[in-house]
């Protein structure tokens, strides 16, 4: 059977008022408390639930909005799956948001986690969620907008089986290069990225670091003509780098000829020489950045999307009973 809807209370209680006046930093466990019953109305869970087939067991399954939650949380805060679980028992700001105020368990279990972010992964409905999460903090205003995008966006959570934009694809080639040289000189990589012309390269979100508002199409032209100018001026400075080794040059060049393939894969010019993201996705398009001196990068994350592929034609044969632990 399809799951219910989630129906969590509305109006705070004392004990939860009593958290949310206690959360000093990290806004969105309360903006999240505060918006989750208009996040997840009802036509959104219905949409949640169509992701999964009917199934007749008799086992209550989990609420798909509490996954969801969840799963904005894990994605904004970088924790690992297993600490997720941990986090549902000791945080009672992640018990806040998912309405199991100093629980004893866990909503749900690990496996039952992962097979939910694999199905939205594979049917990309985690864009779907992230734009919905997105599009409500805009709405509601009391959290950033542009800076929980730019998080949710860079999250490593959507890795081997999710295919990465041209922004970061391009980000990641040039830190990449730049990092090799800084480490071959023994210098700081926020010093030859900013000598570079490029110092948003160093930090961890190339989107918050740019600071564009990335709803706006001309924000994201300007975005795209930002990378593509630090990518003529890291090969510069590979060229007038007599300091670095050999081997150095060699090994950043050749990322740089991974982010040229991207640019020819997804770029192209207008009329009026502005750059934009071409339609559609080469065949032969990269979907992460590898690290040429690890030889076995690309073996693991071959494997992890192999893996996920698997569990998700698990799922789809089995219907919402493969959620279940």
């Amino acid at each position: 059977m399809r799951p219910t809807n989630w129906c969590p209370p509305i109006e705070l209680s004392s004990a939860e008022e009593k958290v949310v006046k206690r959360i000093k930093r990290a806004k969105l466990f309360t903006f999240l408390r505060h918006n989750r019953h208009q996040l997840f109305d009802d036509a959104f869970q219905e949409e949640l639930a169509r992701l999964f087939k009917d199934n007749s067991v008799g086992q209550a399954p989990i609420y798909p909005a509490q996954l969801a939650l969840a799963t904005i949380l894990q994605a904004y805060t970088n924790v690992s799956d297993d600490e997720v679980i941990e986090v549902l028992l000791m945080d009672r700001r992640w018990q806040l948001v998912l309405d199991c105020l100093d629980c004893e368990q866990a909503p749900f279990g690990k496996g039952t986690f992962v097979r939910f972010r694999a199905i939205l992964i594979a049917k990309d409905f985690d864009r779907r969620l992230i734009e919905r999460t997105v599009e409500m903090a805009q709405q509601k205003g009391g959290f950033g907008a542009k800076h929980l995008r730019a998080a949710l966006d860079s999250s490593p959570l959507w890795g081997a089986a999710r295919v990465e934009d041209t922004y970061n694809l391009l980000g990641h080639a040039l830190r990449k290069a730049i990092d090799i040289i800084a480490h071959d000189q023994g210098r700081d990589l926020k010093e030859v990225a900013t000598e570079a012309g490029a110092p948003w390269v160093a930090d961890s979100s190339l989107k918050a670091a740019l600071d564009l508002d990335w709803d706006d199409p001309a924000a994201k032209t300007e975005a795209l003509s930002t990378i593509l100018q630090a990518l003529n001026q890291v090969e510069e400075l590979l060229q007038q780098s007599p300091e670095a080794t050999p081997q150095a040059v060699q090994t950043a060049n050749e990322n740089m000829a991974v982010a040229r393939q991207i640019q020819q894969q997804d770029v192209e010019v207008e009329a009026n020489g502005s750059p934009k993201l071409r339609k559609g996705t080469a065949k032969d398009r990269h979907i992460t950045i590898e690290d040429a001196q690890i030889g076995m990068a690309a073996k693991v994350e071959s494997s992890a999307l192999m893996a996920t592929s698997v569990m998700c034609l698990e799922i789809w044969t089995g219907g919402w009973s493969g959620l279940w632990d």
